[in-house]
């Protein structure tokens, strides 16, 4: 699977970085257990099969073990938005969507890099150099793998104490958002890694940036293919360059302008103004 990211400038040295919303696939749903006891039997199950072809278990069963646990708090959010207005779940609900509002969209954006992306496509505008935008996609990686190993860690040391609140007869809040934040850092963390193996791969350098030189070679079977083969894709983009022509201030893009660029290349807006907001 191919992701397509965007990468623009949104105020002065800030730049966005973001995947276009993709579908879901259905039938993903399908392979993460419901209850501990089938969560039980299929990392029994994974433990033997990786065992057979001499492969290391823990990889596989730390994967499913995060699935499920991610799946039940995404149910258990999806139960609090549900609530009723002023009841205690509803100001749960706001109360989770404030701290929300305060992660990172760069980590928003590495969490979106899963194991399944086989290959990225960067979409810049055309009036930046190639070179720069890799060299920033590179550093994004780099340094969220940095970052999120040490807030894993931590996020992973609180689990513990907040634990101990479980005594009290109201729910564990700090509990729940360290166990989000251990989760968070662990995608983000995945995701580093991964975007920073695909873009620094240098057997692809030739055949990755398409620029006006080789249209016709691109047009091509032969060039499609190559394109298709490589691990990352540097994609200038006219239109993108347009967008943020008209749209570019001394103090950052305008909104009007992110809703259009978020539009055309199926962006979520929340985070593209966070990239702009923050600094």
């Amino acid at each position: 699977m191919r992701a397509r990211v965007i990468v623009f400038p949104v105020r002065g040295r800030n730049w966005c970085f973001s995947r276009s919303i993709q579908p879901l696939v259905s039938d993903s749903a399908s392979h993460i257990p419901s209850t501990l006891k089938d969560l039980w039997k299929k990392l029994s199950f994974s433990s033997k099969t990786n065992a057979n072809a001499n492969a290391n278990p823990f990889a596989a069963n730390a994967e499913l073990v995060v699935d499920f646990v991610s799946t039940k708090m995404n149910n258990a959010w999806m139960g609090l938005e549900k609530a009723p207005q002023g009841t205690f779940k509803n100001k749960l609900h706001g109360l989770g969507l404030k701290l929300l509002a305060r992660v990172k969209p760069s980590e928003i954006f590495l969490k979106s890099i899963s194991n399944e992306v086989t290959g990225v496509e960067v979409t810049y505008p055309s009036s930046l150099n190639a070179r720069l935008v890799r060299r920033r996609v590179r550093h994004i990686a780099m340094r969220g793998s940095i970052i999120h190993k040490k807030y894993l860690y931590g996020s992973l040391t609180l689990l513990p104490l907040t634990s101990a609140f479980t005594v009290l007869p109201l729910p564990n809040i700090p509990f729940f958002w360290c166990l989000f934040r251990t989760y968070s850092h662990w995608r983000a963390l995945q995701g580093s890694v991964k975007l920073l193996q695909l873009v620094s791969d240098s057997h692809d350098t030739p055949n990755s940036t398409i620029n006006g030189n080789e249209t016709e070679h691109i047009k091509s079977q032969h060039g499609r293919k190559k394109i298709h083969d490589s691990l990352w894709v540097l994609q200038p983009s006219k239109e993108l360059e347009e967008l943020l022509h008209h749209g570019d201030e001394q103090d950052g893009l305008k909104k009007p302008a992110i809703l259009d660029i978020c539009k055309t290349f199926e962006l979520n807006t929340n985070d593209v103004l966070k990239y702009r907001d923050s600094m």
